[in-house]
Order: structure tokens, then sequence, then C-alpha cells
């Protein structure tokens, strides 16, 4: 979660630094810095806060220079301040970094027991330290590699030198890091959105990779230094991609870009003229498939949930949802028969691709659902699965999550009537339906202005409770986690039916609980369950298609969704708890874009 641009030119950098770096502050935006290089001399600058605060900075202030690195940060090891921010300096040698140094304790008593003194409380300025003292006698690659080898745990690294001063070196050990090329200038960057705008050409280092840049060269070596060559990818374009238009903020464009988005990864899968789902390459023998496991974090995770009650409804498949973070390190049975199912918005979530890693040791079999097509976990799993939802900057996930869901359905669905599991019409009759779903979330849009009137309601409370039952439990989940990153509230989601087992405590005079229940086989359970909160006090934001069958006069607030067929709900249930979190988060004045604590790539464990 921070983000690392290095650039080596004809021309001076820091201005295409610090435009890189405003793209790169979805993934950390507590610090900021740069360092460039100019008749051996490293100029540092960096301020605490944000790129803007960097900007006016240099504007009073200047670095010149050719050669420069650039970092954004999501702070791990100290707090965020101006001495903690990146880049890390010594007199010969400048540093920044992404990821976690693991063994920086150790490394850092060794230096000290030698006399070395540290600045701040980060775990990068021991590998400045470490590198100074390696370049006392040796080149910098050398230097480098030397260096690498005494650090334990992950990192993406941008280096610049005062005695080579037209080179920079990145190097990659489970954080991403990306290469570009232009005439007379090249970079590397956290990924490729930050390099988008120099370049289409780039390049991706594996773990272990070490790579020389000079404005007009670059040159890659493996972990065991041996000389490599990369391929060059050319990326595809996306127009007006951080423009925010007519939008008060990136978030509420996205949530209000759906539609959009939703037609367009049903276009891309769905052969209208014979409505049948297009899955490519498919990895395995589908009916050879006995099982299926969910992998994701966060709001991926919540996508993973959901998709969990799809495919036991429409297939005989044995299914698990799994946290990355947990998958990693349980003794799992890896089974030749499992297809083993990883999503991830970015592409690159750390423990999400430790998870897949782990997979492909094991020689199972992959699939990736993600947005980003150039990232890591694309590119390592054995069949990838994009969900066209285009960039998406704000941190907290809105259309990437609907995304995750449209393939997630449409993988279950196509399973099924490749293993001949559901009737032909019925399949037919899905596909159909999903078609109509794009205009449907329009409508659920509409419910904006009620959303903003309940929102109020929520300023002076000290938590919420979500609920719902079978596809609306993860849904009422997620609505929970939007608000807790937006508006830093306390809310809680769970099953309706486990109430009485522990939650109902909770419930006061006045706490508002939204209600999760569309017009589905939970539909009067939920209700009841619902009563029993009314009972003791709780507030209630009904979210509903079926409002005729409910007694409402206890019932503080009802939205009402278009009927839509019962699979398919979680979609526009979805839309309202995204709004809700959106305007109780505006009315607290807080940062839509770039909540407190969070960074949009989670490339860190």
């Amino acid at each position: 979660m921070c983000g690392i641009i290095g650039i080596a030119s004809n021309k001076s950098v820091s201005s295409n630094i610090i435009n890189s770096l405003k793209k790169l502050e979805y993934r950390g935006y507590d610090s900021a810095g740069l360092a460039t290089l100019k008749n051996n001399v490293i100029n540092e600058k960096k301020c605490s806060g944000r790129v803007e605060q960097l900007e006016k900075i240099l504007f009073k202030t200047p670095a010149e220079g050719s050669l420069g690195i650039g970092h954004v940060r999501w702070a791990t090891h100290g707090i965020p301040n101006e001495i903690n921010a990146h880049p890390h300096s010594t007199e010969v040698v400048s540093v920044v970094h992404n990821g976690i140094i693991e063994n920086s304790s150790d490394l850092k008593r060794s230096l000290e027991n030698k006399g070395k003194k540290f600045k701040s409380q980060t775990d990068t300025e021991v590998i400045t330290l470490l590198l100074a003292e390696e370049l006392k006698n040796k080149k910098p690659l050398e230097a480098v590699q030397d260096t690498l080898v005494k650090l334990k745990g992950s990192f993406a690294l941008g280096i610049i030198f005062k005695n080579f001063n037209n080179i920079i070196i990145g190097a990659r050990r489970g954080s991403p890091l990306a290469v570009g090329y232009s005439k007379n200038e090249n970079y590397i960057g956290s990924d490729s959105y930050a390099l988008k705008s120099m370049t289409n050409k780039i390049s991706y280092l594996e773990d272990g990779d070490v790579c020389i840049l000079t404005k007009d060269s670059v040159e890659f070596y493996d972990s065991n230094k041996k000389k490599i060559n990369k391929k060059v990818l050319i990326l595809s374009e996306d127009k007006n991609i951080a423009q925010k238009g007519d939008y008060k903020n990136f978030m509420s464009k996205e949530i209000f870009e759906q539609p959009i988005t939703a037609k367009n990864c049903i276009n891309e899968y769905i052969d209208k003229s014979r409505d049948e789902i297009n899955f490519y390459n498919f990895p395995l023998n589908p009916k050879t498939v006995n099982k299926v496991v969910l992998i994701g974090c966060g709001t991926a995770y919540h996508s993973c949930l959901v998709a969990k009650y799809w495919f036991e409804e429409f297939t005989s498949l044995s299914v698990e949802t799994d946290i990355a973070s947990e998958f990693r390190y349980r003794s799992i049975k890896f089974s030749k028969d499992c297809l083993y199912l990883f999503v991830s918005q970015s592409g690159e979530t750390a423990d999400t691709s430790a998870a897949l890693d782990l997979c492909k040791k094991n020689k199972v079999k992959t699939c990736s659902i993600v947005n980003v097509v150039e990232s890591s976990i694309a590119r390592n799993a054995d069949w990838v699965l994009p969900i066209h939802a285009g960039p998406e900057i704000g941190v907290a996930s809105t259309k990437a999550f609907l995304g995750q869901m449209l393939l997630l359905y449409m993988l279950s669905i196509k399973l099924a009537d490749l293993r001949n599991e559901i009737d032909k019409k019925e399949y037919q009759t899905k596909i159909s339906d999903l078609k109509k779903l794009p205009n449907l979330l329009e409508k659920c849009l509409k419910s904006e202005e009620k959303i903003q009137f309940v929102a109020k309601d929520f300023l002076n409370s000290k938590g919420s409770m979500f609920l719902g039952r079978g596809f609306s439990f993860p849904i009422a989940l997620e609505g929970a986690l939007k608000l807790k990153e937006l508006s830093y509230l306390h809310a809680e989601g769970y099953p309706a039916g486990e109430m009485k087992h522990g939650p109902l405590a909770l419930i006061e005079d006045g706490l508002p609980v939204i209600v999760v229940a569309p017009n589905d086989k939970y539909f009067h359970k939920t209700l009841s369950n619902m009563q029993e909160v009314i009972a003791r006090g709780g507030k209630i934001l009904l979210i509903t298609n079926n409002n005729d069958s409910v007694i409402s006069e206890n019932v503080r607030f009802t939205i009402n969704l278009p009927s839509i067929e019962k699979s398919l709900s979680p979609f526009l249930s979805t839309i309202p708890l995204q709004l809700l979190a959106y305007h109780v988060a505006l009315l607290k004045k807080c940062d839509i874009d770039k909540p407190r604590n969070l960074a949009k790539s989670v490339t860190v464990e």
C-alpha cells in the first residue's frame, strides 16, 4: 500500500513525478516525498499529508534534476510525519520502498552496534544504511543484490545513487513493480496506472528481479543475478480515467456508473445472438470439477460469500469460501479436481496473491477475477476473468464489487449449464433476466434522495447493525463495511437469524438497524427478526422489493427496490447501502475518496 515512481530522463523530472504521485495517492496519502539527482547531489523533499502539500514545497524550493524517485506513503512502521516519509537518504544513496521488512529490528540493532544513527522509525531506513555500507566497496547493482539477500519480508524499491547520476535501480519481492519505456525516458512505478500518462509500453518485474534504468536503456536481472529479457506489453487505452466530471468525488461517480459498467461486463461475456455466456480457455473439464474454493479479502471476500449461495443453488459442487490471509497459513488439503477462484479489485492484494502462489506451488487449477488485467494475480492464474469495470479510484470499492458479483454469477450458471445441472430453458431465462439488470440498477439509484434524509439518523448514533439472510447476509456485511470505511462509525453486519444468539443485547432505543429483506424464501423469517429489533427500540431502515407484505407503522424508513429474479437481488440491495455510507460520510465531512488509515491496493500483509 504506498506508491513508487522513478523517472530517468533527459529533462527535469520533478513535475512528472508529482503528476504520477497524484495518480498513486489511492495507494497511500499520509505523507509524500521525492528525491532528484543533479551534479552528484541528492535533493530530497518530503512532507506529511498529501501530494498537493509536496507540490507547494517544490513551488517554493524546486528540486532540479533529470533523474528522480517519488513516493506516497501508507504508514506501517512509524507515525505519518515528515521524518518517516520517503525517500530515506544518506549522502550517497536514496531509497523509496513499498512493503515491510520483517527482520528490520534485528538489522537495525546490528547497524546501531556498528555506530550507525537512525533518524526515522521506519523499516526502510535500514535498507538505506545497509546500501550505504555496501557502496563503500561495490558498484550499485552488486551493492543492491547483496543488500536484498539480507532482507526478509516484502518490498518494491526505487533507488538512486549520488556517484552514479544516470541510473535508477528497481527491485521487487512480494510488492508489485512495473517498468515503462519511452523515447529518452524510462520509468519504474508501483502499477501501470501511474505510468499510463507517460507510456503504454511496460514490463513487470517478478519476485527476485532487479532492473537498472537509464534514460536510454533498461536491464533486468533475476534472483540468481543472471541477466534476463522481459516481454514488453502494450497497455489498453482508457479515456478520461481520472476525471470526476460533474461529480463531487470519484466514489459518487463510480456508484452512478454501475448501470453502465454492469452493461459493459454483461455485453463482454454474453453472446446476444443466442443468449449464451462465453468463457474461453477454461482450465479444467467442468464435468471433472467437484469443488470450488472462493478466496478474497475485504469487499472481494464478500462477493465470494454471495457467490457461495449461487454455486450451491445452481450446481452440485462443494463450495468453500476463505479469507486469503487465513487460507495461506492453514494446512490446506489441495485437490486436483478443485477450482480455486481468486477475487481482487487491484489484482495486487498481497494476501490474495500469496494464496494464489501457494496454489500454484501445489499445482492445482486457478482462476482470477480482477479489474486490472495487467496485475500480478491476473498474470499468475491459469485463467483470468476481467470484470471490465474500468478504473476505480475511490478507496472504498463500489462498481468493482458489483463487477465481481456479476462474473461470479455468470460463472455459476455457466458451470451449471456445462455440467447439465440446469435446464436449458432456465439457463436462457437467467441470462435474459441478467440483461435487464442495468436498467434496474438505474432505478435503484433514484433512492438517493430518500437515503440523504435517512443518513441524518446515523450522525449521533454510537453504532448500527445490518441484517440479512441468505444472499442478503453478505450484502449486510458489505453495507456495514462501507459505513465503517467511509464514515468511521461502528457498524456490524450479521445474519438476521442469529440475532437472539447474542447481538440482540446491543439493540437499544434509537439504534439504527438496516434490514435487507428482498422477496425471497427468507423474507418472512427476516421480518420476524426485524420485529424482535423493533420490540427493543431499534430504528429500522428496511430495504425490500415486497413492501406490500410489510406492516410498516414501526418501520422508520423503507427503500423500495424494483422486482427482480430472486437470485439477482444482491445486485439491487447493494446500491442503497453504498449510497447510505456515502451520504453519512458526506454529512460528517469525511474524505470520501481517501478514508483515513486505508489504501486502495493492499500490498502489505
